[in-house]
């Protein structure tokens, strides 16, 4: 216990290693980091500076437009052919790199273990790949015959100025399937969330609202923002099911084209990753009236909240019952791991800098097993994310926003459900809140420290300040944390493990901490650069 001590270091504390961090800038650098470093008060949220380009030089944890748009939204998609359309470098993301699962149907196909990419050449480059394109467009059809194709464009494309959406429109009459394109170029916004946007805009421009089927249940939702990493969406579905809420689309774990194509006939918009998915819920309530609520499946105690929130949206006292019946038994389950685990783990302490939402979810994990988060962040955060919806009036659009279209959504006169905006008027006069978000630095302790795209130097000197027993991030720095001695778990991938969502999920992860925390081995790692010279530059010159 005597590290714990060591790491509080008073009030002081975090402020001192704030300033100890900016010291290293150049003045400018500093001046712009001041204000994405900060030191929390969960009563009166300080102002963050966030979804700003990253200063060049700095190791970034981020990825790119390109990532956000295919890797992220379109990548859990299993029936839809998706092609990346430039070099093969671009190709590889086009992959299976994420851990997203899927449960095809007998019969149905599943494309997602396929990596479709136009394979462009330095010929392509100077003379355009629009005739590529449309040769790698007629051989997928000809081989897979999907239902649908997307085009994503890379940075190459963007700067050459092949305009895929002219070939998608060409191509589409020509095979009589939906074919539709994402300018998503890797350069276009600040980090992938603008290819979120990017794909949230084209979904729901080609997809959202082209098949009126009939209803499928009593209840019927959507989920957003869930990506069925390691089978996260699974154990999601399990519980709707058993409660009787009948789940029309996931955006887009576990997903089909086919699903989001019906998504506009639900009565409710449940979003999980705020920061990836906002758009199409926002857009959905403006167009047909499905309102939506945020919900948190990342941990026992905020899926049970989560699940009583829908019931309460419902208002029926068969379905409430059976609500409470499942949270009963299942929060018995996840209580007697924690009574066994606790006592082992209380105390220690975690970092994470993941994602849009999991780096605020996960918090909830931590804190059911008494592992204290003393610093967090996210990759491509808006400050709303942190700070909460309210702030939203306040942002101000910048040059890299406006790169992404805004879509203009008018309300469907034909199919608009005008009930549910009725029921929504009802229940907010009750006291039940729609799109409420207070964001992460609501409920983080005070004098943690929030940092929004953090970078290399920064990690080392919170790992040298902290000494944490477990830091959350991706791959891309989870080999330079372990040889700190510091275990790292992924949460972009989950490292193979998983799922962690939902009452079974907590029950894995809280043991998968356990082996973690607790595996001596992490002891014995000594980082070669401890006992070698170092070599430190400084710069003193400025223009």
């Amino acid at each position: 216990m005597e590290k714990k001590k060591e790491s509080g270091k008073g009030l002081s504390g975090p402020i001192a290693l704030r300033e100890e961090i900016l010291k290293k800038y150049p003045r400018k650098v500093a001046k712009k980091r001041a204000r994405s470093v900060i030191v929390n008060d969960p009563e009166a949220v300080p102002e963050i500076l966030a979804n700003v380009r990253t200063v060049p030089g700095i190791i970034t944890q981020r990825g790119c437009t390109y990532a956000g748009c295919k890797g992220v939204v379109l990548g859990p998609t299993r029936d839809i052919v998706n092609i990346t359309h430039g070099p093969i470098g671009c190709g590889f993301y086009s992959w299976l790199t994420r851990r997203n699962q899927t449960k095809p149907a007998e019969g149905e196909e599943n494309f997602m273990t396929y990596s479709f990419s136009t394979d462009m050449q330095e010929e392509n480059i100077v003379f355009g790949g629009e005739t590529r394109l449309k040769n790698a467009i007629r051989e997928a059809y000809e081989n897979f015959k999907p239902a649908a194709i997307s085009i994503f464009s890379t940075c190459p494309v963007g700067l050459i100025g092949d305009d895929i959406h002219a070939i998608a429109r060409e191509m589409k009459k020509e095979l009589g399937i939906n074919i539709f394109g994402f300018s998503c170029e890797g350069y276009r916004g600040v980090s992938q969330s603008a290819g979120h946007h990017i794909a949230n805009n084209g979904i729901f421009t080609h997809v959202v609202g082209t098949d009126d089927k009939e209803r499928l249940g009593k209840f019927q939702v959507n989920l957003l923002g869930e990506y069925n990493i390691g089978g996260d969406a699974f154990e999601i579905e399990r519980l709707f099911e058993e409660v009787g809420l009948t789940l029309i689309s996931t955006f887009s774990g576990n997903s089909t084209v086919k699903s989001f194509a019906a998504s506009h006939t639900a009565d409710l918009n449940m979003v999980m990753c705020y920061r990836s998915i906002n758009y199409i819920a926002e857009m959905m309530e403006e167009k047909y009236g499905i309102p939506w609520v945020k919900v948190n499946f990342i941990g026992a105690d905020a899926t049970a909240k989560s699940l009583r929130k829908i019931a309460e949206y419902f208002g029926d006292k068969k379905l409430s019952a059976k609500v409470e019946e499942v949270i009963a038994r299942e929060f018995g389950k996840v209580e007697k791991v924690i009574a066994e685990l606790k006592p082992k783990l209380e105390g220690k302490l975690a970092m994470m800098f993941v994602g849009g939402s999991r780096a605020h979810h996960y918090q909830e994990l931590f804190k059911e097993i008494g592992v204290n988060t003393v610093s967090a962040g996210y990759e491509f955060a808006h400050r709303d994310d942190y700070e909460g919806r309210d702030v939203l009036p306040s942002i101000k659009i910048d040059a890299d926003t406006r790169n992404i279209e805004n879509l203009n959504v008018t309300k469907d006169e034909k199919r608009y459900r005008s009930d549910l905006a009725k029921k929504k008027e009802g229940l907010e006069k009750a006291g039940y809140q729609f799109k409420n978000y207070g964001g992460m630095m609501a409920d983080m302790p005070k004098n943690s420290l929030v940092i929004d795209d953090i970078n290399h130097w920064e990690t080392e000197k919170l790992i040298e300040y902290y000494k944490p027993d477990v830091f959350c991030a991706g791959i891309k720095e989870k080999y330079v944390v372990q040889k700190y001695g510091i275990p790292l778990k992924q949460l972009h991938s989950y490292d193979y493990g998983g799922p962690y969502a939902a009452f079974e999920g907590a029950i894995n992860f809280f043991r998968e901490m356990e082996r973690m925390l607790n595996t001596r081995i992490w002891k014995l790692v000594d980082a070669p650069w401890k006992n070698e010279p170092e070599i430190v530059g400084s710069i003193t010159i400025e223009n």
